[in-house]
């Protein structure tokens, strides 16, 4: 990130613009449009940042990339970034935004990592025993999937974390077994 405080003060300003109309949702979607697009094009993220290219132009480039496809209050803060010379900020500033929106609609985001695939049915079993076990009720459950773990889970829940998986139990065999003074000797 290349300057957190500003990123942080540009998506605070947008959300509560966004409160003010009432426009929260909308505006939390566009930006999930525009993270989709800054991650798929990696040109597009360039043109941004690059300095040879004229403000006009990265203008012209941005709205047709996102003509329609937003409201008129992110378009508008789009041609804002670009008068004021911080176009180059705008993924930092929608990361900022939606981790703001996260915490103002008290969104938890939890993360699954499995050795395979997780079925559907093991992602609602395990939200439901988080809703049960704690008093986080909007959950946003993101997998990933880990084959060096072999088996079981890891949960990540904020600061918490959770290592069911059999690498884990694994290595705390092998940690038992080289603190052991007779299992040490007998090598």
């Amino acid at each position: 990130m290349q300057n957190p405080r500003l990123a942080g003060r540009y998506a605070k300003s947008l959300i509560g613009l966004a409160i003010e109309k009432n426009q929260l949702d909308q505006v939390y979607n566009d930006m999930l449009y525009l993270q989709s697009v800054c991650r798929e094009s990696r040109e597009f993220v360039v043109i941004l940042r690059s300095p040879v290219i004229t403000p006009d132009k990265k203008r012209a480039i941005l709205e047709s990339v996102t003509n329609g496809k937003v409201s008129e209050m992110v378009a508008g803060f789009n041609r804002l970034l670009i008068l004021k010379g911080r176009e180059a900020s705008l993924p930092e500033i929608i990361t900022a935004f939606i981790e703001q929106y996260k915490v103002i609609k008290e969104i938890f985001v939890v993360k699954l990592t499995t050795a395979t695939e997780a079925s559907e049915s093991l992602k609602s079993t395990i939200v439901d025993k988080i809703r049960a076990t704690t008093s986080l009720q909007n959950i946003e459950l993101k997998t990933e999937v880990d084959p060096d773990i072999i088996g079981g889970f890891v949960l990540q829940i904020g600061d918490n974390l959770v290592d069911a998986s059999i690498s884990y139990d694994l290595n705390m065999i092998k940690q038992q077994f080289m603190s052991n003074d007779f299992v040490y000797k007998i090598r």
